[in-house]
């Protein structure tokens, strides 16, 4: 063999070694992924309810290839309607196998969807106005939760706030904090969600300057024990974290209905990219008839459905969100969302519309029983 073909012998061999290499990291990777399973897996089967036998039972899909429809897991409070409505049969039902494909980093799920490794998750009307302001082109389908009516339990509500009494012995409403000196440490998931909106939101109704807000991040899950050891002043928490709280001697100062927002307070939405809806209409109505149905149950049956979330995520679960019961989209109750982006200069002004961002394609799956306020 001449030198030449020696070094190319050589490179070919190297080149070999590089693609084994790289199949085993890949395969490696593969094999370590989190295993993409349903909700309904998350916790050990549980008959269906009465409520769930007639239709299903008598359409059983088992033998019928049911289209995947991809998401993130969840492992907090929003798994609730995903994991009842899969329980119930409501996704097989409607033809769909949802697949929950592991938990991701928040910064990291909103990419999932646009690059397709996820079809599908819930979110408030900033966390799409952000996105499609960055060129997402999201659309939310049908409503998620929203703020319930302030004649439903309160352990419903979207978002408390709790404070240290050891710390702030004279505080016992939201509005005390306009008298507490200096800034103020709120813990929150990420930014531009419900809780710097609902907390900028009270600010402004109590005349309180939103510069004494300072931002720390941190799941829910985290905030209990931040706000004991009083590394943060104000931990504004959705449910099943309430009673956490309380346990744990921190004082409630406020919720998400003294907003004054009305439904608006809680409002998210089911969400695909425009393609998505675009070459999967079916699919989509698919869904928004099973979530809807799915939402419905968890309003009516609250305790199971906290009973069922809490086995799946592994901490006491004393309540739920509370959902939307009927596939109506109210553009209205993305309008606040929407100024306050704007006011923050997050977004420029004019550049959105509620319309943007939601489809009222699938409303025609509305529930004519469904409570209006």
């Amino acid at each position: 063999m001449s030198t030449g073909n020696k070094k190319n012998g050589k490179n070919i061999i190297i080149g070999v070694a590089v693609l084994v290499v790289i199949g085993v990291i890949a395969v490696g990777a593969y094999l370590g992924r989190t295993k993409d399973s349903t909700p309904a897996d998350t916790t050990s089967s549980i008959a269906k309810s009465n409520d769930s036998k007639g239709k299903s039972d008598e359409k059983d899909k088992s033998d019928v290839e049911l289209k995947e429809v991809r998401t993130w897991t969840k492992k907090d409070c929003s798994l609730a309607p995903w994991l009842v409505t899969d329980k119930l049969g409501y996704f097989k039902d409607e033809g769909i196998k949802l697949v929950f494909t592991g938990e991701l980093q928040p910064n990291q799920q909103i990419p999932s969807i646009i690059n397709g490794n996820n079809d599908v998750s819930s979110a408030h009307p900033n966390t799409i106005l952000v996105a499609n302001n960055g060129g997402a082109k999201l659309k939310g389908v049908v409503r998620a939760g929203i703020e319930p009516d302030p004649t439903v339990d309160k352990k419903f509500r979207h978002m408390w706030w709790f404070i240290n009494p050891s710390k702030y012995p004279d505080v016992k409403s939201i509005k005390d904090l306009k008298n507490v000196k200096g800034k103020l440490k709120f813990s929150t998931i990420t930014t531009n969600i419900c809780t710097d909106f609902l907390t900028e939101t009270l600010f402004d109704k109590y005349g309180i300057s939103k510069d004494k807000i300072e931002w720390v991040t941190m799941p829910d899950v985290q905030a209990i024990q931040a706000l004991s050891q009083k590394l943060v002043d104000v931990s504004a928490v959705h449910p099943p974290f309430y009673k956490g709280m309380t346990d744990a001697g921190a004082i409630k100062i406020a919720d998400s209905t003294e907003t004054g927002l009305k439904a608006s307070a809680g409002v998210g939405y089911y969400f695909f990219t425009e393609d998505y809806i675009k070459k999967n209409p079916k699919t989509v109505a698919a869904f928004v008839r099973a979530i809807t149905k799915g939402q419905k149950w968890a309003n009516a049956h609250p305790d199971e459905t906290a009973k069922w979330t809490e086995k799946a995520i592994g901490i006491p679960v004393t309540g739920s969100h509370y959902y939307a019961d009927n596939a109506i989209i109210v553009e209205k109750e993305i309008k606040p969302w929407l100024k306050n982006l704007e006011d923050k200069k997050v977004l420029p002004e004019g550049k959105f519309k509620p319309s943007d961002i939601i489809t009222h394609q699938f409303e025609k799956f509305r529930d004519k029983t469904a409570i209006n306020y």
